[in-house]
């Protein structure tokens, strides 16, 4: 299910949309990386290119974390 967030990006406040599944691996990345939430999510805004909305960085990075995980995966075997 898509579902809306609201978060303030450097006294910013703004919204983003993601469905469950990307919002627990966002979740997870962050919780790996030891960092809250609402920082990764400020970090990524900063990188995104323009054009790009909130949400589709988002995605395009937990996107990024998979296949960076499965690439070290498969050079492992």
């Amino acid at each position: 299910m898509l579902r809306k967030h609201s978060i303030s990006i450097r006294g910013h406040k703004t919204s983003y949309s993601l469905e469950d599944e990307f919002y627990v691996e966002l979740t997870r990345i962050a919780n790996q990386n030891n960092i809250p939430l609402s920082r990764m999510i400020t970090r990524i805004d900063s990188i995104r290119k323009p054009g790009i909305n909130l949400s589709s960085a988002l995605r395009l990075y937990v996107l990024n974390d998979l296949k960076s995980s499965r690439t070290a995966l498969d050079q492992a075997r």
